[in-house]
């Protein structure tokens, strides 16, 4: 008995010294593995995606393909379609939430059915596995690139989180040719986002991966079917779908051909990229639908233009300032046009478009009412002697006629009383950029001898659409209000309330849409610029290489397709706003003595009248809401003018107390019975 106990006992004591040699083996294996997986050299996590652009509702404009020419569009796990998701994890890995990146189940079932069956069935990868063979683009098919993977798949189970190794698989997913990502495989061959997919088309993306090439649903139609059934197959048993989905999911047809990615706003998108190359994604202020609209305006415009010619077009809201829609022209990819050249970004003559800034600012500084008379006849400006576009003369006209009518020797007396420094110093207080020969502006720039962008011409008339004030068009978004004032609230009605009234062609609508249009010099470019209560639109026709287009004009060309984008806004043209309370709606016979006639040049002679008090430039605290204003030189009786509205008629005094609103800019005017007159610009407090 005392011998069977001592062997009893030696054999426990063996058994025991045989289990810790087994558990101090098992912690030596587990200490090395776990050295061997912390030594893991992990490759770059963070991949490389396409550049975006994007509208304002968050659509895809333009994607450009990353470094290596693959298309690679960046993927949050959250935005992507439920029903993908849960279709790719019952397919390809359904313990994924809960392995620790190798599924040694999955092992064991791929190692018994390769048993069974003498070959490889499936390969027991885990989507961890599969995104380290993905990121390092790794070997399959040997038990060297098999044990990499499993090394990797188990180091990145350490550095990062579940959703993170679900979002690099969603990001490299290969989808075909040049295709990696869900992103990019649901655009390419689906031609929509991957937040709202179909069954078919999910089960189809799930397929592609494992086999993209061979499945190609425009090569291999019937693989690419066959694969994307057995993923139905599986999602129903899993319960992600039911029975009679997957059976109207086997029904659907499949992509014939892979679709273009987006490619709208490309000279914008361009220009974005190129300004800000260390961003990924741009968001502007496009309105997709607009975008799309206009692109095919201008696309279908070219068919009654020569072979040169070109289209750009622009789209604004005044009231914000953003950009709702930019073509560059008709059609990016044709050389012959130069289309790649962005036309709303070039430097080129106005035209007559300018002259409404001109009247505006007489309208402002107390020039000149729109029932003023003006005087269409001969005239030489210091050698200059321009002449109207029929060579005819009319005689008395009232400003609003000459503006509709677009008489040029009215507005050239009218620049010169302003002086074009003026004029140039609107375009500037307006944020618009414009370059004159020289840098030494003359009275030509009445007549659009100044260069401009089909951008700086929106840009002045959105400022006339919201009251005078100045406005930064922005098409990203969150620009700074900018509070200067071009022109008087009252100018800027007097300028809608005209245009909108002006004649046109008989083939245009009579829509009430304030616009004019330009020609310049020799047929070069062909403009038309108008704006209704919400929108300010631009249009440009010409060469892009400058040359002229004999016969073009643009109350012929441009304005047509005015008219067609404001055609294109819902239920068309937004009315205009009604007339400020300030604003002097008169005939010419009600009009202030000195305003019936325009007087000529501004303080230009010793008899002329100037403004003594206060100077230009003065910062006042009005008393009692009063500003006191004094006149030397002139012939009494005066009348004084707050930005263009009468605040003091007929005054045999030259010393004032005139009763102004404020703060803010204001523009002060005086004008003596000869119709002489002289301003300041001041600011009150």
């Amino acid at each position: 008995m005392g011998r069977m106990m001592a062997r009893l006992h030696r054999f426990r004591g063996a058994r025991l010294r045989a289990l810790m040699g087994l558990a101090g083996l098992a912690l030596a294996l587990g200490l090395g593995v776990d050295r061997w997986v912390g030594a893991t050299e992990l490759p770059p996590l963070v991949p490389e995606t396409s550049v975006e652009v994007l509208a304002r509702d968050g659509s895809l404009l333009r994607a450009y393909t990353v470094g290596d020419g693959r298309w690679r569009l960046a993927v949050d796990p959250a935005r992507v379609d439920a029903t993908y998701l849960a279709m790719l994890l019952a397919y390809e890995d359904k313990r994924f939430h809960r392995h620790r990146g190798v599924d040694p189940v999955a092992l064991l079932r791929a190692l018994g059915q390769a048993v069974r069956h003498g070959r490889a069935v499936s390969g027991g990868s885990t989507l961890t596995m599969q995104v380290a063979r993905l990121i390092e683009d790794g070997p399959t098919g040997t038990w060297a690139g098999k044990l990499r993977q499993v090394r990797l798949a188990l180091a990145l189970e350490r550095v990062l989180s579940k959703d993170e190794i679900l979002a690099l698989y969603l990001h490299h997913a290969p989808m075909g040719g040049n295709l990696e990502g869900l992103r990019a495989g649901s655009f390419a061959w689906f031609g929509r986002e991957a937040g709202r997919l179909t069954e078919a088309q999910a089960a189809l993306l799930v397929a592609l991966p494992q086999a993209p090439a061979a499945r190609a649903p425009d090569r291999h139609p019937e693989r690419a079917r066959g694969a994307r059934d057995r993923v139905l197959e599986r999602a129903v048993v899993a319960g992600v779908i039911s029975t009679g989905a997957a059976e109207a999911a086997a029904r659907e047809a499949l992509p014939d051909m892979r679709r273009a990615f987006p490619t709208q706003a490309p000279h914008l998108a361009d220009r974005l990229r190129a300004a800000h190359p260390e961003r990924a994604v741009h968001r502007t202020t496009l309105d997709p639908s607009l975008q799309r609209a206009l692109e095919s305006v201008a696309r279908a415009a070219l068919r009654d233009l020569p072979a040169q010619a070109s289209v750009a077009i622009m789209v604004a809201e005044p009231g914000s300032g953003a950009i709702l829609a930019l073509v560059g022209s008709g059609d990016y990819l044709d050389t012959g046009r130069q289309g790649f050249v962005d036309m709303t970004q070039a430097l080129r003559s106005p035209g007559s478009t300018l002259k409404p800034l001109i009247y505006g600012l007489a309208f402002s500084d107390g020039l000149a009412h729109p029932e003023t008379l003006l005087n269409d006849r001969p005239a030489r400006f210091a050698g200059y002697a321009p002449q109207n576009f029929d060579r005819m003369f009319r005689g008395p006209v009232s400003a609003r006629e000459a503006l509709q009518v677009s008489l040029n020797l009215p507005v050239v007396e009218l620049t010169q009383a302003l002086g074009p420094a003026r004029l140039m110093a609107a375009l500037r207080m307006a944020g618009v950029q414009a370059e004159v020969p020289g840098d030494a502006p003359g009275l030509a720039v009445a007549l659009g001898g100044v260069g401009m962008s089909l951008e700086g011409l929106v840009q002045l008339y959105a400022a006339i659409a919201r009251g005078g004030e100045a406005v930064a068009l922005t098409v990203e978004g969150g620009g700074p209000r900018q509070r200067r004032q071009v022109m008087s609230a009252e100018a800027a009605w007097h300028l809608g309330d005209i245009l909108a009234a002006a004649p046109r062609p008989a083939h245009l609508p009579d829509w009430r849409v304030a616009f004019k249009t330009g020609t310049s010099y020799g047929h070069r470019d062909a403009l038309a610029v108008g704006f209704d209560g919400a929108h300010v639109v631009g249009v440009w026709v010409g060469r892009a290489d400058g040359a002229p287009v004999p016969g073009m004009f643009g109350v012929d060309v441009a304005a047509p397709l005015l008219f067609e984008v404001f055609g294109q806004f819902g239920t068309g043209p937004v009315a205009l706003p009604p007339a400020p309370p300030a604003a002097l709606v008169l005939s010419h016979a009600d009009l202030p003595a000195p305003m019936r006639q325009f007087g000529g040049r501004m303080a230009q002679s010793d008899t002329a009248p100037e403004v003594a008090f206060p100077p230009d430039g003065a910062a006042l605290v009005p008393m009692g809401g009063r500003v006191l204003a004094r006149v030397e030189r002139g012939e009494a009786p005066f009348t004084w003018f707050a930005n263009g509205a009468p605040v003091l008629r007929q005054s045999f005094e030259r010393e004032a107390r005139l009763e102004v609103e404020g703060p803010g800019f204001v523009t002060l005017s005086v004008v003596d019975a000869q119709g002489l007159a002289a301003r300041v610009q001041v600011e009150l407090r």
